[in-house]
């Protein structure tokens, strides 16, 4: 991605809970907003009905010295094939964001994902594993669909891996998380969970043949240079990105259901807050 879109509509909406009333009507206008107008403050405050002291305060609020400084940065939303582009290490991380995304809209096989989702709606119990940053990839696949009433525990330990591995049967689920599937305890279990006749799921950067030997389902992700190194975005990100799809295919299936599920536990963490 060669630029990207300066907006200030996001430092807005950070700010918009501590405006008031008059101050939210001044907000809403610049955020719903598509098209150049005169921005000036007369011709503003005589199109919301509010004054030119009001804007003043609003832009103040959001986090600038004033309305014309406010202004200012407002326009270049519309400075069309002008947009200064954004460079450096800024520009070098969104890139890998932007590709990472690309990547995934194109390897997103969203028959397979429902596929996957049918197995996981059936499985009585089902382990997300995977070491190092698939480890955490792993704990919040499993607090996402826990909190949707599905039995599904994390292991991110190489012993813990291991261990389970010998109790599994036909009535589990096993989704191993491995970039490059090469993480031995994650091809263990998944190896000696087919053998038991488990459904069995790996999600990794790598298309080896070898990998349908022992999984039912192979969830491709894209990987980019030297990201297993975490050296501009987190590792983990790709991963994340293609579980929340998965995740989104889930719920589709039944969403009375698993928006019930969303509600009670949503419930039971505000009791648990407002006990604290």
């Amino acid at each position: 991605m060669e630029k990207y879109t300066r907006s200030i509509i996001p430092v807005i909406e950070y700010n918009y809970e501590n405006l008031t009333t008059m101050e939210k009507t001044i907000a809403d206008f610049f955020i719903k907003n598509k098209k150049r107008v005169d921005f000036s403050a007369k011709a503003v405050a005589e199109r919301l009905f509010v004054s030119e002291a009001s804007l003043s305060r609003f832009a103040k609020k959001c986090g600038y010295r004033g309305y014309r400084e406010f202004i200012y940065q407002y326009e270049e939303t519309f400075q069309d094939g002008r947009k200064k582009p954004v460079q450096g290490s800024t520009a070098r991380v969104l890139d890998c964001y932007q590709e990472v995304l690309n990547k995934t809209y194109n390897l997103a096989d969203e028959a397979k994902l429902r596929r996957i989702s049918r197995m996981m709606r059936k499985a009585e119990r089902i382990f997300v594993c995977g070491v190092g940053s698939s480890g955490i990839v792993a704990r919040e696949t499993e607090l996402r669909f826990m909190r949707i009433g599905m039995n599904i525990n994390s292991l991110i330990e190489r012993d813990m891996i291991r261990m389970r591995a010998v109790f599994q049967d036909e009535r589990s689920m096993v989704i191993g998380l491995s970039m490059k599937g090469e993480t031995k305890e994650v091809r263990y279990i998944l190896r000696k969970a087919h053998e038991r006749k488990a459904k069995c799921v790996l999600v990794t950067a790598r298309n080896n043949p070898e990998f349908r030997e022992f999984c039912d389902e192979i969830i491709l992700v894209p990987g980019l240079d030297n990201l297993d190194n975490g050296d501009l975005i987190s590792p983990q990100f790709p991963m994340l990105a293609m579980m929340d799809i998965l995740y989104a295919c889930y719920l589709d299936q039944d969403q009375s259901m698993t928006k019930a599920f969303l509600q009670d536990t949503a419930e039971a963490l505000r009791e648990s807050v407002q006990e604290v």
